[in-house]
C-alpha cells in the first residue's frame, strides 16, 4: 500500500507506532508543525481525503491508501474546486503555477499571521469551512490555537473581511498634528511582511525545518529530567544507556564545563547571577536536567533515557518566596559565593534586594483621608509559544561550531556558548531562523549550551528539540509576585503616599530575578507624581521551575496592584478613577521617579500622549455605553451588573546599561537594496519595520529592500529583540545605515553626472540628477565597473531612551448567580509615537490584549507541594482560543517620538501591561469586590460573590403532585 502526499504517492512506509506528522517530515513536508503532540493547537493540521486532522496525534499507517495533503500542496489540490473548499484532485488539476488557494490568499492579503507558525494549521483548518462554518468561528477554530494575533486578523482572513474597521472618534488612525502623511510601501504604510508568501505557503523556515540533506549524520539528543526538588547526584551508571541500539553518548556533570553562568541573556551578562552549571551534580527543582542521550534517533535517544540509572541525596526543599526568606530556610545557592557569583544574600535564598524611600511616607499617609491596604498576588504564566525551545548544532572541517536556534538573541548566544567553553567568537556562528513566538521566554540559553557540547564532542550534528512538557516544566515562566500595598489620597485628588512591599520567586535559579524586580519597581512607581514613595523589594529563590524573562518584564504584576490600589483611592474619597489617575499622573516636563530622588538621565519625554490615550479611552467608553443603550443591550436581567474599569501605564522603550545594534545596507545589480540587521523576527513584525524605515530614507518601497537577520556572521553585534528594541534600537541602526547610503548613492551619481550631488535626488529606482533619470541600475554597474562597492553602515547604543504609553478600558458585566463574566467593551489606546505600519502595531496591541486576558482570568503555571508542575501540557493550560478574545477597538495617540526613528516608539510589550488592573477595576466597580489576586477565574468571582452575600438564593423547587 502506499501513501499519496501532495498528488504524489510515496512507497515509503511509517515506523510502527509513527504520528503522521513526523511521517510527513521526514519526507520534505516542513509547512506541518510541531505545538503540543497532543492534539490541542491545531499546527499539524492536514487533509486526510479532504478532512482536516490533527497529523500528531493521527497515525501515519492508518493515511496508507489515502490521499494526504498539506500546505505545501493545498493549492494545487484546490484545483477547480468552489466555495474555498479543498478537493482530493492531483496536481494534475492544478491551478497555473505560482497560484494560491483562496484561503491562503485571504491570509496573504489580511496578513492573518504575527509570527506565522500557527498559520498553515489554521489555513488548513478553514480551507475546508462552508458559510455556516465561518459564520460560527468560535466553534469551528476551537482546534487551533494562536498566541500572537488575537485572533481578529485571523477572523478577518477566514471569512475575507476587508480587515480591521477603522474605530470611530479621533485616534483611529495615524496622521494627525505633527505626523507625516503614510506614504505607499514607506512610513506609516500597511506593508505587507516580507515573508508573508513563505508564511502561507509553508515555505517559511523555522529552526528545524532543515531539508534532511542538509544534515548528513544528524544525532538527536534527549534529557534525562530529575524527579526530585533538591537532591544531590551520587552517581548516573550509563551502561544500560549505552547498550540501547541507536545511543551514541551520555553526559553528565562529568563532562560538562565548571564555568558558571546565568542562562538569561542581557547585553551585560553581570546583570544575572552566576548561579547555573550546564549540566550540575545538585539539581535545584523538579525538571532540571541531570544527563543528556544523544542518539541517532529521537525514539533511541528517549530509550536511553529511560535505561540510565542514577543515585540521588534527597535535601531538603522550599517551595513559596515567604518561607525561602524565613531565618533556617534551606540555603537553595548556599554553597554560592556571593560576590563572585552576584547573588545578594545565598545564604537567605535572596538574590537580589531594593530598599528606597523618597520623601517621607509616615508624612504622607498622616495628611491623607483615605489609606487603601492590601496584599496583591500574581501568578506563573507559561509563554506558550507554539515553536518549542530547540537547537540544532554542528561543527564544521575547519572546527567552527554552527548553532542554528530558535531564540531572540542570538548575538548573545554566542557570547555564552565562547564563555562557557573557552572559544574564541570567530569559532562560533549563531543564526536565528524565522521564530515562532518568544514573548520573553527565548532570551535564554536552555537548548544551545547542551546541544553544542555533544556537537563538539561528537563531530556531528545534534538536534534538541524541546516537549511541550517540557517547555511547562523546565523552560521559564513569568516571575510570581506578591505585593503588600499601602496608599494613601487626599480628599482634593491628591496622591500623598505609596509604600510597597515586594517579594517575587525567582524559582530555582536567578535568571533575570534582579532585572524584573528592578523593573517592575520602575516605571509603574515613576508614572505618578507622589512626593513619599517608598519600596522594600527581595527576589527569592525556590525549589520550583525558575522563571524568567515575561512580556512586560515585571511591569504587568506592579501595575496590577498599583492601578488597583489607585481605583480603591479613588473610590475611597468619591472621585472618578480616571479623573483621579489625571490628577496624579506625571506630565511632560514632570521628573519621573521611582526608587531615585534623580531621574534617570538618559530617560526623556521624548513625546508624550498619556493625556490623549486616557481621553481615547473615556469616550470609547462613552460611545460603547450609548451603542448598547441604542440597541437595547444594556436591559440586563436582575442578576446581572455591570461596570467599568480604566489602568493605565508606561514603559521605557529600551533597557537600560546600553542595548546595541549594528546594520549594513547595500546598492544591488538590479537596483534594489540588501540590509543587514541583527534583530531577529518572530512574529514582532521589526523584518517589515526595518524594510519601510529604510525604504523611507531611500524614497523606494519596502519591496525593493531584501531584509537578512539574525545571523551572526552578518553584522558585527546585536544586543537582540527584547525589550521591545526592535523597532527604537534596531531601526534606529537601520535608519543610519539608509540614510548614510542614501548620500552615497546621491554622490556617486553626482560624480557620474558630473553635477552638484545637492542636484540629485533618490526617486524609486533611480536617482534623478537636474532632471535626468538615472536608473539605479546604471549606477550599480558603474560602482562594479570602478571596482567599488555602494554600501552603507548604521549603529545604535540604545540611549538616550524615551517613554511609551497604554490606557486599557472595559465594560463589563458580571452574572451574581454564577460568576459567570463577560466583556462587553475592550478598548486600548497607545502612545506608539509615529505609527510606522498601523496595521501591524494594531495586531501586536491585539496580541498583547489577548495574551494577557488569559493571564488575567485563567492562565497560571500550578505547582503542587513538592514542586511538581501539574499543568504541564496545554489541555491543562488553558491559552486563549478564537472565542475567548473579543474585539478590542485600538486608538493611537498623535505624537511623533524625537528620540525615536522617524519619530516611532516602541509597541510589542506594553499592551500587556494595563489590561489585568483594568478588567480588575472593571469587576470591582460592578460588583463592589476587590480581586487582588491572579487568574480571576469565574469560580473565584462566584465564590467572592457568595462570601459576601451577592449570590441570590436558589428559587424554591416546586412540587407537582399526579393521580395514581
Amino acid at each position: 500500500m502506499t501513501i499519496e502526499i501532495n498528488g504524489v504517492a510515496t512507497d515509503s512506509q511509517p515506523r510502527p507506532g509513527q504520528c503522521l506528522r513526523t511521517f510527513l517530515r521526514e519526507q520534505g513536508n516542513l509547512g506541518v508543525k510541531k505545538g503540543c503532540d497532543g492534539g490541542d493547537c491545531g499546527a499539524c493540521t492536514v487533509h486526510v481525503d479532504g478532512t482536516p486532522v490533527h497529523s500528531c496525534i493521527y497515525p501515519a499507517v492508518r493515511a496508507e491508501g489515502h490521499t494526504v495533503t498539506t500546505i505545501e500542496g493545498l493549492a494545487a489540490a484546490n484545483g477547480s474546486a468552489s466555495n474555498g473548499s479543498a478537493s482530493n484532485s492531483t496536481a494534475a488539476n492544478s491551478t497555473a503555477a505560482g497560484a494560491l488557494h483562496p484561503m491562503q490568499q485571504q491570509f496573504l492579503d489580511r496578513q492573518g499571521f504575527q509570527c506565522g507558525f500557527c498559520t498553515a494549521g489554521m489555513i488548513m483548518t478553514a480551507a475546508t469551512f462552508d458559510g455556516p462554518q465561518k459564520d460560527n468561528l468560535p466553534r469551528n477554530l476551537k482546534g487551533n490555537l494562536c498566541r500572537c494575533t488575537g485572533y481578529r486578523a485571523i477572523g478577518d482572513a477566514v471569512c475575507g473581511h476587508a480587515g480591521h474597521p477603522a474605530p470611530e472618534g479621533p485616534g483611529s488612525g495615524i496622521a494627525g498634528e505633527g505626523q507625516p502623511e503614510p506614504q505607499p510601501g514607506q512610513l506609516g504604510d500597511d506593508v505587507p511582511a516580507p515573508a508573508s508568501r513563505a508564511v502561507v505557503t509553508g515555505q517559511a523556515r523555522y529552526t528545524l525545518d532543515v531539508p534532511a540533506g542538509e544534515l548528513p549524520g544528524l544525532l538527536h539528543l534527549k534529557l534525562l529530567r530529575s524527579p526530585h526538588a533538591h537532591a544531590r547526584v551520587l552517581s548516573i551508571d550509563k551502561s544500560a544507556a549505552l547498550d540501547v541500539p541507536g545511543v551514541v553518548a551520555v553526559f553528565t556533570h562529568e563532562d560538562a564545563p565548571a564555568q558558571l553562568f546565568s542562562s538569561a541573556q542581557h547585553e551585560l551578562y553581570t546583570d544575572d547571577p552566576d548561579d547555573t552549571r550546564l549540566l550540575d551534580d545538585v539539581v535545584r527543582f523538579r525538571g532540571q536536567r541531570v544527563a543528556a542521550v544523544v542518539a541517532e534517533s529521537v525514539a533511541a535517544a528517549e530509550a536511553g533515557v529511560r535505561a540510565l540509572t542514577v543515585q540521588y541525596q534527597e535535601l531538603p526543599a522550599v517551595f513559596t518566596p515567604q518561607e525561602a526568606v524565613l531565618p533556617g530556610a534551606p540555603a537553595i545557592h548556599g554553597d554560592k559565593d556571593g560576590a563572585a557569583a552576584r547573588i545578594a544574600r545565598p545564604e537567605q535564598n535572596v538574590v537580589a534586594e531594593l530598599h528606597s524611600e523618597l520623601g517621607n511616607v509616615r508624612d504622607g499617609f498622616a495628611e491623607a483621608d483615605f489609606i487603601h491596604e492590601q496584599t496583591y498576588r500574581t501568578q506563573r504564566v507559561q509563554h506558550v509559544a507554539l515553536e518549542t525551545h530547540a537547537a540544532i548544532a554542528s561543527v564544521d572541517g575547519d572546527g567552527r561550531l554552527h548553532i542554528r536556534t530558535s531564540s531572540q538573541v542570538p548575538f548573545l548566544v554566542r557570547r555564552t556558548l565562547c564563555r562557557l567553553f573557552g572559544l574564541p567568537e570567530e569559532q562560533v556562528h549563531v543564526v536565528a531562523g524565522r521564530v515562532g513566538g518568544g514573548f520573553g521566554g527565548k532570551q535564554e540559553v536552555l537548548t544551545e549550551d547542551i546541544a553544542a557540547l555533544a556537537a563538539l564532542k561528537l563531530k556531528r550534528p545534534v538536534q534538541l528539540e524541546f516537549t511541550r512538557t517540557e517547555q511547562f516544566i523546565a523552560s521559564t515562566t513569568r516571575h510570581p509576585f506578591i505585593i503588600k500595598l499601602k496608599a494613601g489620597a487626599a480628599r482634593d485628588g491628591r496622591l500623598t503616599a505609596l509604600q510597597l512591599e515586594v517579594l517575587t520567586d525567582t524559582g530555582a535559579y536567578g535568571n533575570h530575578a534582579p532585572g524584573v524586580m528592578f523593573h517592575g519597581c520602575g516605571e509603574s512607581l515613576s508614572v505618578y507624581k507622589c512626593a513619599n514613595k517608598k519600596v522594600d523589594a527581595r527576589a527569592a529563590y525556590t525549589n520550583t521551575v525558575p522563571s524568567g524573562a515575561f512580556r512586560g518584564y515585571g511591569l504587568s504584576q506592579m501595575i496590577f496592584a498599583i492601578e488597583s490600589g489607585i481605583d480603591e483611592l479613588a473610590t475611597g474619597i468619591g472621585m472618578d478613577p480616571l479623573e483621579f489617575r489625571r490628577r496624579n499622573m506625571v506630565r511632560e516636563g514632570d521628573d519621573m521617579l521611582s526608587t531615585h530622588a534623580e531621574p534617570e538621565e538618559d530617560v526623556l519625554y521624548g513625546s508624550y500622549g498619556l493625556d490623549q490615550c486616557t481621553r481615547l479611552v473615556q469616550d470609547a467608553l462613552e460611545r460603547g455605553r450609548e451603542r448598547y443603550r441604542a440597541a437595547g443591550l444594556d436591559d440586563l436581567r436582575p442578576d446581572w451588573v455591570t461596570g467599568e474599569g480604566t489602568a493605565l501605564s508606561m514603559i521605557d522603550t529600551v533597557p537600560p546599561r546600553g542595548h546595541f545594534a549594528h546594520s549594513k545596507l547595500r546598492l544591488l545589480s538590479d537596483g534594489t537594496y540588501a540590509a543587514d540587521v541583527g534583530t531577529a523576527e518572530f512574529g514582532n513584525g521589526t523584518t517589515t519595520v526595518h524594510a519601510q524605515l529604510a525604504a523611507t530614507a531611500l524614497s523606494t518601497t519596502a519591496a525593493r529592500v531584501a531584509v537578512r537577520q539574525s545571523d551572526t556572521d552578518l553584522i558585527e553585534h546585536d544586543t537582540g529583540a527584547f525589550g521591545s528594541a526592535g523597532t527604537v534600537v534596531g531601526g534606529k541602526a537601520t535608519l543610519a545605515a539608509a540614510e548614510e547610503l542614501a548620500v552615497r548613492i546621491r554622490a556617486f551619481a553626482a560624480g557620474i553626472r558630473q553635477v552638484q550631488a545637492s542636484g540629485c535626488v533618490l526617486d524609486g529606482d533611480a536617482v534623478v540628477c537636474e532632471g535626468t533619470r538615472v536608473p539605479l541600475t546604471e549606477l550599480a554597474q558603474a560602482a562594479a565597473d570602478a571596482g567599488v562597492e555602494i554600501v552603507a553602515e548604521g549603529r545604535w547604543g540604545g540611549t538616550p531612551r524615551s517613554v511609551a504609553f497604554n490606557v486599557h478600558g472595559f465594560r463589563v458585566a458580571v452574572n451574581t448567580g454564577t460568576g459567570e463574566l463577560r466583556i462587553l467593551q475592550s478598548v486600548q489606546a497607545a502612545d506608539a509615537g509615529v505609527v510606522v505600519n498601523p496595521r501591524q502595531c494594531r495586531g501586536q496591541i491585539e496580541g498583547g490584549i489577548a495574551q494577557a486576558l488569559g493571564a488575567a482570568l485563567y492562565e497560571e503555571v500550578r505547582v503542587d507541594d513538592g514542586g511538581r508542575v501539574t499543568t504541564d501540557i496545554l489541555r491543562q493550560y488553558h491559552i486563549p482560543s478564537f472565542a475567548d478574545v473579543p474585539r478590542s477597538e485600538v486608538y493611537f495617540a498623535e505624537t511623533n517620538d524625537q528620540l525615536g526613528p522617524l519619530g516611532a516608539k516602541s509597541m510589542s510589550e506594553s499592551p500587556f501591561n494595563p489590561v489585568a488592573p483594568a478588567l480588575a477595576n472593571a469587576i470591582r466597580n460592578a460588583t463592589g469586590l476587590r480581586f487582588a489576586e491572579l487568574p480571576i477565574a469565574r469560580d473565584k468571582i462566584y465564590l467572592g460573590l457568595k462570601e459576601a452575600g451577592l449570590v441570590p438564593p436558589l428559587p424554591s423547587p416546586t412540587l407537582s403532585s399526579s393521580a395514581g
